[in-house]
C-alpha cells in the first residue's frame, strides 16, 4: 500500500511537560486509520499537529512527501479535516456555508459542491438553514465540506460524539465509502471502541502520550492467545487441574464453566489432560474478543508495567 501520512519520532512539549513522547507512524491510502486512547492520552494533540494547528516540538509530519514544518502549504492542501466540533453559520442555508467555504480554495464548482452534497446525503436539506439541521445533519455538513478540494486524507476527531446510533452507522458509512471508493486515507480519533472496530483497517493505540503499538484491527483484537469456555464437571478439579499445569495461562470461573485463555495449538493437549483425570468434557467454544477487550489487556499490561 502507498504511504500518504507519515509521523517521524514526533514529540510536543508544553511547559515542560511531555505530552506526545516520540511517537512514529504512517497511515496508507484507501485505509481507515483509527486513533484510539482514553480521553487525555494525547489524541486530539497529534491531530492538531498533523493539521497544523499546533506546533511540533521535535520530529516531523509529511503528507504526501510535504513537511508540516517546512512546506506547510503543499502538505495540508491534501487534508481535509473536523477537529472536534464542525463550526458553521447557523443563520445561512447548508449550500450557503458550502459556497462560503468554496471560495477560499480554486477550482470547485458548482457542480462540485452537488457532487459532494449528493454523496454526503443532504440533496433533500441542503437549502434549509443549518439552524435546523440534528447533530447528524451538521457532522454531514462538515463532512461535505472537507470534501470539497478532493483531499487526499481526511481526518476526523471523534466524528461521531453526540450522534444517535442512526447517526453513528451513516458517518461510519462515509467512512468506509471515501476509503474504497475514492482510495482516501482516512485518520479517525475516538474512544469509542465498538465503532472502532466496525470502521477502521488498522488502529494505532495512545496512552499516556505514548504509542503503543499499531495492528490491523482484527489481528488485534484475536492476538495470539484465544479465550475458550469450557463446559467440564467437576469444574473445581478442572480449574485447579488447569492452573496447575498452566501456570502462566489466565483461567477462571465463567456462567457455564470455565474461561481459558490459551492458543489453538494447545487445546488439544489441554482436553486430553482433564480427560486423562476422569474430568468429564461436555463442550469447548471459542468466545469471540472485542476490540475493547484486547484494549484494555493492553493498556492495563502497559500500565502495569510502567509502575513495576
Amino acid at each position: 500500500m502507498e504511504k500518504i501520512v507519515e509521523l517521524k519520532d514526533v514529540t510536543k512539549v508544553i511547559k515542560g511537560r511531555t505530552i506526545i513522547d516520540n511517537i512514529s507512524f504512517q497511515v496508507n491510502k484507501g485505509e481507515v486509520f483509527g486513533f484510539l486512547g482514553p480521553n487525555g492520552a494525547g489524541k486530539t494533540t497529534t491531530i492538531r499537529m498533523i493539521v497544523g494547528l499546533m506546533g511540533i516540538t521535535s520530529g516531523d509530519i509529511t503528507i504526501d512527501g510535504a513537511s508540516i514544518k517546512t512546506q506547510f502549504e503543499d502538505a495540508v492542501r491534501h487534508v481535509g479535516a473536523i477537529v472536534e466540533n464542525p463550526e458553521m453559520y447557523k443563520f445561512l442555508t447548508g449550500y450557503q456555508n458550502l459556497v462560503h467555504y468554496a471560495r477560499m480554495v480554486k477550482g470547485i464548482t458548482k457542480e462540485k459542491i452537488a457532487e459532494t452534497v449528493e454523496l454526503v446525503g443532504l440533496t433533500d436539506r441542503i437549502n434549509d438553514k443549518v439552524k435546523t439541521y440534528s447533530l447528524g445533519m451538521r457532522q454531514r455538513l462538515g463532512l461535505a465540506q472537507c470534501l470539497l478540494h478532493d483531499p487526499q486524507v481526511l481526518i476526523l476527531d471523534e466524528p461521531t460524539n453526540g450522534l444517535d446510533p442512526a447517526g453513528i452507522r451513516e458517518i461510519r458509512d462515509y467512512v468506509r465509502l471515501l476509503a474504497r471508493e475514492k482510495n482516501m486515507a482516512v485518520i479517525v480519533s475516538s474512544h469509542l471502541l465498538s465503532e472502532m472496530e466496525m470502521m477502521c483497517d488498522r488502529i494505532g493505540i495512545i496512552q499516556n502520550g505514548k504509542l503503543i503499538d499499531v495492528q490491523l484491527v482484527q489481528e488485534f483484537v484475536q492476538g495470539t492467545e484465544i479465550t475458550y469456555e469450557l463446559e467440564v464437571v467437576p469444574s473445581d478439579k478442572a480449574l485447579t487441574l488447569i492452573q496447575t499445569n498452566y501456570p502462566n495461562v489466565r483461567a477462571t470461573r465463567s456462567r457455564n464453566g470455565i474461561s481459558v485463555e490459551v492458543s489453538k495449538e494447545e487445546v488439544p493437549q489441554l482436553v486430553k489432560i482433564l480427560v486423562n483425570e476422569d474430568i468429564q468434557v461436555f463442550g469447548l467454544k471459542e468466545i469471540a474478543k472485542t476490540l475493547e477487550d484486547r484494549f484494555l489487556e493492553v493498556t492495563q499490561e502497559k500500565e502495569a508495567a510502567t509502575h513495576a
